[in-house]
């Protein structure tokens, strides 16, 4: 019996998507709508996702533009801009907030990698967890004698080269954003 990684593939590409979302929420010096995801909203007695209470927009490289479709609203997001602790400089005028994404110092820089680091590590004790997970599912397999030991040391080495594929997968996410990060 030829053990399927169909699932198992699709499960772990998932974890690769998560963790380019991760990064694009990161506040990298340049204004990227992405990192207002996260930013939830008083509105009216319930939280709400900023994207639901207001159109958000790229004003310039540095500079979102938050237009509130309800005016009353433009204090509310703006606590929930400064809350949410992304970094951003807050600047509200007539029709909306001006989110200002600040120069990164060689400092900061570091420490977004360090950031960036952590998630990938994260990301990679998933695919581990995932792994282990598929490999217990096979030798289950095997012991129920659906399996022999010759296919089972198969499905390892096919389990090995899909985990593989992935990792090298993460590290290039990872490299990208590290590469755009120290510019």
């Amino acid at each position: 019996m030829q053990y399927n990684f169909s699932n198992f593939k699709l499960e772990i590409n998932k974890i690769a998507e998560f963790l380019g979302k991760e990064y694009s929420q990161l506040n990298i010096g340049r204004a990227s709508p992405m990192i207002l995801d996260s930013v939830s909203v008083d509105s009216y007695g319930s939280r709400m996702p900023l994207k639901n209470v207001a159109s958000v927009s790229i004003e310039d490289p540095k500079t979102l533009r938050v237009i509130p479709w309800d005016k009353n609203q433009i204090k509310e997001i703006e606590k929930a801009i400064l809350a949410a602790n992304l970094g951003l400089s807050v600047a509200v005028d007539g029709s909306g907030i001006r989110a200002i994404f600040p120069q990164l110092t060689t400092e900061t820089r570091q420490t977004l990698v360090k950031v960036l680091k952590e998630k990938l590590e994260d990301s990679r004790i998933t695919v581990r967890k995932e792994r282990e997970r598929i490999w217990d599912d096979i030798q289950k397999l095997e012991k129920e004698g659906k399996m022999t030991e010759d296919e089972k040391f198969r499905a390892k080495d096919d389990l090995q080269k899909v985990i593989d594929e992935i990792n090298q997968k993460l590290e290039e996410v990872f490299a990208t954003k590290e590469k755009e990060v120290l510019g």
